[in-house]
Parts: structure tokens; C-alpha cells; sequence
């Protein structure tokens, strides 16, 4: 557990379009905005899939952990001395999961794999489910990642009251391919995961269309507790900053302490 806790939190929230099941191009595209970056940050979100786009076709695409993409992203975070972080397709076991990978600038990695697989898509007749939650701390903050489709799940994103009586969690992001037929219930769901976990919430989608002609609009963004917005962006490519306070949210905290009404449940 990290003793020291940042005030301020500076994320960046890649909006892009993805090369279709092109990792090379991707992983250089997205280098290249990186590098073009005009000032420093302590997290780097990128979308769902970002070095293919959401594709069933996992067996053409799969790579083993700890291979190229994870080695890209920990170059990033090394070159950038920050948490860089999205998802990508991992075969483990002869099994294939959408898993969301963070890398921070001393080389440690964690993972999250998606929980709720799209089945309108026929993501979970290619992909197995993740079993847990994951949290991670950076620069004392307690973070929470999700996937895409985990933001239609309110008890799985759910803040839990801890034994030392804080939350478990101040920052929740989702990474994804969110399509923009269905764009409405993405904003709303940002808001609304902010709002009643008492934390900052992030989203991270893509733009363009992929290579099943899916249409996407990103409205990346992130909401504070009260679910106000601290940024946000429609159809464009761009990497927007947003700065979380961890005063102001430990303030509200205090002084609207719904948290501590919250039900008690086990998830199974």
C-alpha cells in the first residue's frame, strides 16, 4: 500500500480510431500521439482491444502474456513515467480473455479480465469470463478497472465498505467499443457509476468504424462524485486531460456520507 497520497491525479483519455486487427499499425499510431503528448500525466487510458478493435476472431489475434503488447505498454509507461493501461486479447490455458492490462514505470504489471462478455456480439462463445475483481493503487489512489459491457452492471462496479471503514475504491474506468447506436445509455451509465459509488468515474471509447462496419462516437469522458463532468469529447480523435482532487472527494465524502447506508452483499 502506497503511504503517500498524490492531491491531484492527471489522467489522459486517448480517443482514437484503431487500425482493424493491425497491432503494428496501432501500437505505432498510438506511440506517436503519446509522444506528441504536450504535458505530463500519472495515468494513460486507451480504448477497449486498442491494437485490433473488438474482434471474434481471437485465435488470429490472441498473443501470450508478457509478450509484445505488454512489453509496448511497459516501454510506455517507462518513457512516459506513467500508468499506461487498455485491453487486448490474451490466450492462457487455450483460453482467450479480453483483458485489460496496466503497466506502471518501474516495469510492474497487473490485469483485469472482462467480467460480462457481449453477447449480442458473440463475445462469450469466443472469450472466457473473468472470476474477480481487481483494484490497483497508484500514487495512493485506490483504482478500479472494468471492461466495455461491465458498465451495464451496477453491482459488479459496486463500492464496498472496507474493515478499516474507507471505500474501496476513489477512481473506476472503462475501457471500450462502445457502439454509437447505443451511445445514450454509455453517458448515462458514466454519470450514474460516479454518482452512486462516491468516486471518479472515466470512460475511454473509441471513434470510427471497425472492420464489420460497427460505428463508434466516443464520448470519452469523466465525472466527478457528484456526477458533474470534469471533460468530455463526441466524435473526434483527441486526447482529452481530466484532473481528479483527492481533497474535494474526500470532502464530499464526508460531508454526504451515504456510503456508510450502503447494502451489504457477497458476490457469487
Amino acid at each position: 500500500m502506497e503511504k503517500n497520497i498524490s492531491p491531484q491525479l492527471k489522467v489522459a483519455l486517448v480517443q482514437t480510431e484503431l487500425y482493424w486487427k493491425n497491432k503494428v499499425a496501432n501500437m505505432a499510431m498510438l506511440e506517436e500521439k503519446i509522444a506528441g503528448m504536450d504535458e505530463e500525466v500519472d495515468i494513460i487510458i486507451l480504448p477497449e482491444m486498442f491494437t485490433t478493435g473488438f474482434t471474434m476472431e481471437a485465435e488470429e489475434v490472441a498473443e501470450n502474456m508478457n509478450l509484445q503488447t505488454t512489453r509496448w505498454l511497459k516501454q510506455m509507461a517507462r518513457h512516459t513515467q506513467a500508468l499506461v493501461t487498455g485491453s487486448f486479447v490474451v490466450v492462457e490455458d487455450g483460453k482467450y480473455f479480453n483483458r485489460l492490462v496496466w503497466a506502471k514505470p518501474n516495469g510492474d504489471i497487473g490485469h483485469y479480465d472482462k467480467r460480462h462478455l457481449f453477447r449480442m456480439a458473440s463475445e462469450d462463445e469466443h472469450y472466457s469470463m473473468g472470476k474477480t475483481q481487481e483494484f490497483f493503487e497508484w500514487k495512493g489512489w485506490r483504482i478500479m478497472p472494468q471492461v466495455c459491457y461491465d458498465l451495464r452492471f451496477p453491482v459488479w462496479s459496486r463500492n464496498r465498505l472496507l474493515d478499516d471503514g474507507s471505500l474501496a475504491y476513489d477512481l473506476v474506468f472503462y475501457v471500450a467499443s462502445w457502439p454509437s447506436p447505443r451511445i445514450n445509455a454509455w453517458d448515462i451509465l458514466l454519470q450514474a457509476r460516479a454518482v452512486e459509488n462516491l468516486a471518479y468515474s472515466i470512460g475511454v471509447n473509441r471513434i470510427g468504424r471497425d472492420g464489420n462496419q460497427v460505428p463508434y462516437s466516443g464520448h470519452s469522458g469523466a465525472y466527478n462524485y457528484k456526477g458533474e463532468t470534469i471533460c468530455f469529447s463526441q466524435e473526434k480523435e483527441e486526447i482529452l486531460i481530466a484532473e481528479l482532487d483527492y481533497e474535494g472527494l474526500m470532502e464530499f465524502r464526508k460531508k454526504f456520507p451515504a456510503w456508510r447506508d450502503s447494502d451489504r452483499f457477497e458476490l457469487k
